[in-house]
């Protein structure tokens, strides 16, 4: 269980990535969405359900690879930052590049910035606050993704 754990904590290894593994991360859940809506033409709807299914799965692995290396939020455990941008792909009112590439922009200032509550979240135990604050990152970046698109940007 400890490997499986790993596995998804790390997102099949991106996130051993050497640099930027938060970003790797983003990447391949934008590289997803994208390959799911061109070859199977999944949506939000799909994107939405495929969230919400790896929700617990990826508090688990990321509470147990956090006890495992020994940290609250180590590097490596990126699986939050792909619901993450999951979740400011939710936004989009159109998956085009355009958005995957605003969803990409937004959601990573907003993981690293961390505006209230976000920044508050993170002291959430074990993976409930690894995974909980990217969610919330996730969250403003599709508001202004969403805003983008009534706005017709993209």
């Amino acid at each position: 269980m400890t490997r499986l754990a790993v596995w998804v904590a790390t997102w099949f290894g991106c996130g051993y990535f050497p640099v930027g593994p938060g970003t790797v991360g983003s990447l391949a859940a934008i590289a997803i969405a994208a390959l799911l809506h061109i070859y199977l033409g999944a949506g939000r709807a799909t994107l939405l359900i495929v969230t919400l299914a790896l929700l617990l799965p990826a508090i688990w692995a990321s509470t147990q690879t956090a006890r495992l290396m020994n940290r609250e939020d180590p590097g490596a455990v990126i699986v939050d930052e792909v619901l993450g941008q999951w979740v400011t792909l939710l936004g989009a009112t159109a998956l085009v590049w355009k958005s995957f590439l605003a969803a990409f922009v937004l959601f990573r200032v907003f993981d690293i910035w961390k505006p209230w509550p976000v920044r508050n979240l993170e002291k959430l135990p074990g993976g409930v606050g690894i995974v909980a604050d990217d969610l919330a990152a996730g969250l403003y970046g599709a508001l202004i993704l969403y805003i983008g698109g009534a706005l017709k940007l993209y």
